[in-house]
């Protein structure tokens, strides 16, 4: 799903970082270079034979953290599920230790290795829609929306782990503070506005204070839902929820960054 991660790379420079580089597999170097804004770095890694990114791509990504100084990784949005990628996930939280943004197919590749996200010790943001948390959890659906606050701080507490719980009313905790928010709207429930948010979350990462790394990682992901939120706010304004899109999302974030400063 080539379409995720450039949805997330555009994000992520439109919410303020200084460098956004996309690592995909080497065949979708064609279509993605051509999608992206020209400001954003598309690297090509190793790829499985089903065309996802394999663990034989670890050095390269690994090098390529260590050379380029890289903050903060996101890891997920149209990764894939194939095995070898899975593996290339779960080592890759073992090895670093910047902040990580896991969404979409790097919750999916994790699913029943939770020592990974205890060991970082709340250096990660989860970003899943009830249905992923689903898989994380093994509670229902239905079980989770009913109790969203409870299953969000125990998933949290028991994970060392920033929890955002995606919905109409999106709640963001650490455990011990619980923050829903109430900006956004229905035209946001298309395919890619999660990718879209997973992006602006990155790039607040070191522009959003904190005393502790804890504390520092759950504003930035308050501060994430928020814009986010209210981009999609400004977007269904201009092109209404019916026909509003998560690229219209990325067009109206710097409104809402610089309605939020005002």
């Amino acid at each position: 799903m080539t379409g995720a991660g450039v949805l997330c790379a555009n994000a992520c420079i439109k919410s303020g970082a200084g460098l956004v580089t996309l690592g995909i597999p080497e065949s979708q170097y064609n279509i993605v270079s051509l999608k992206t804004f020209p400001e954003i770095m598309v690297r090509t890694f190793k790829e499985t034979s089903a065309g996802t990114l394999d663990t034989s791509a670890l050095p390269a990504i690994l090098e390529f953290i260590k050379k380029r100084k890289i903050t903060a990784l996101v890891i997920g949005p149209g990764l894939g599920i194939n095995n070898r990628t899975k593996s290339l996930v779960k080592t890759l939280l073992k090895t670093v230790s910047i902040p990580v943004v896991l969404d979409a197919d790097g919750l999916n590749s994790i699913v029943g290795f939770y020592e990974l996200l205890k060991k970082r010790t709340f250096n990660t943001i989860i970003t899943p829609h009830p249905g992923e948390f689903s898989r994380l959890t093994g509670f229902s659906v239905k079980d989770i929306l009913s109790n969203r606050f409870t299953t969000a701080v125990k998933f949290a507490k028991n994970n060392n782990v920033i929890c955002i719980l995606k919905n109409n009313t999106t709640v963001v905790t650490d455990s011990v503070k619980i923050c829903e928010n109430t900006t956004g709207n229905p035209g946001m429930a298309v395919g890619g506005s999660g990718d879209v948010l997973t992006g602006m979350i990155a790039a607040l990462l070191f522009q959003v204070k904190g005393n502790t790394l804890k504390e520092k990682l759950l504003n930035t992901g308050i501060a994430g839902v928020y814009l986010h939120g209210l981009a999609g706010d400004l977007a269904a304004k201009e092109k209404t929820q019916i026909s509003m899109l998560p690229s219209d999302i990325i067009a109206n974030i710097h409104k809402a960054i610089r309605k939020t400063l005002q």
